[in-house]
């Protein structure tokens, strides 16, 4: 067992559960490093997790990548791929690794300056793609993700070593009450949740489908949400929430007829790069958490990620 003086952040171990406060900072370098941000803004990021930045994409800009997003999940050289993750109990693509790799528009908007130097801002370096994917949750049919941290999972099965990384959703459609947007509890991210459970091998193969390690237990849960209750992200296309990789957050079924999709980025510190896996894990792939091929990603000069 690795024991908290070796690792504050040590989940899945033969202990119970626990609530460990947050060792690192939030926003880096006093949010000096770019400039995309006010301090107000800022200062809400650091506060809530998460900051949601509305209509930031044009319309045009959120037809051309709704456009390279469904020619995708149609295209059956890439839904054979290992890259392309369905729903449970059928054959419906739920999500779409490596997108930035797979497809050349979203390449760009990787790059895009409304989103990379936010990253650079709040995480006070360089930044690289940890992860990328495409996610769908159609009308009627689609499942919910179950709360959790992202950070919980990539300290643990894939080494991450500090609270230094950041997820980045760009909305390709309208997210309401109603379709299961992406639910997050405000301040969250100052507490880590230790888990239960002894992760098995090659975990990612179930957990991308329905995780079941990793997860907080109902009292921690509890208890952070009566400390901060829950915001849903109900916002147009085009709209953008930046949060914390340790901000707890999931999401609720589809069970409306409105599809909900969105592009997902994962920007991770250039000083923050992955350590082996905890307690002797097999490395996740590259296409879900990237070990060998990373580099700084450089803003593209254009703020137009289409057209113009």
């Amino acid at each position: 067992m690795i024991s908290p003086a070796q690792d504050p952040y040590a989940s899945r171990t033969d202990r119970s559960s626990a609530i460990i406060a947050r060792q690192d900072p939030v926003v880096y370098e006093n949010g000096q490093y770019a400039g995309a941000l006010g301090a107000e803004q800022i200062g809400q990021y650091e506060r809530d997790g998460f900051l949601l930045l509305e209509n930031l994409f044009s319309e045009d800009e959120i037809r051309a990548l709704s456009s390279e997003v469904e020619r995708m999940t149609r295209d059956p050289s890439i839904i054979r791929r290992e890259e392309s993750i369905t729903e449970p109990g059928s054959n419906a693509v739920r999500s779409i690794f490596m997108v930035h790799v797979l497809n050349p528009i979203l390449a760009r908007l990787v790059r895009d300056p409304r989103l990379v130097n936010v990253a650079r801002q709040i995480l006070g370096s360089e930044v690289y793609i940890h992860q990328s994917r495409a996610n769908m949750k159609p009308g009627f049919k689609g499942k919910e993700f179950y709360w959790h941290s992202d950070f919980e999972t990539w300290h643990v099965e894939d080494g991450m070593p500090a609270m230094r990384a950041l997820s980045c959703s760009v909305l390709l459609t309208d997210n309401n009450e109603c379709n299961g947007p992406l639910m997050l509890v405000p301040g969250s991210h100052r507490q880590f949740i230790s888990c239960v459970g002894e992760t098995p091998n090659e975990h990612y193969k179930q957990s991308l489908k329905k995780q079941e390690y990793g997860v907080p237990d109902p009292v921690s849960l509890q208890l952070l949400v009566e400390q901060g209750g829950i915001r849903s992200m109900t916002a147009k296309a085009g709209s953008v929430v930046f949060f914390d990789c340790n901000t707890m957050h999931g999401s609720n079924s589809n069970i409306s007829p409105w599809p909900r999709a969105n592009v997902f980025m994962v920007y991770n510190s250039m000083e923050n790069t992955l350590n082996p896996p905890k307690y002797g894990l097999t490395p996740r792939p590259e296409h879900i958490a990237t070990r060998k091929g990373f580099k700084a990603v450089t803003p593209l000069d254009t703020l137009k990620l289409v057209g113009g």
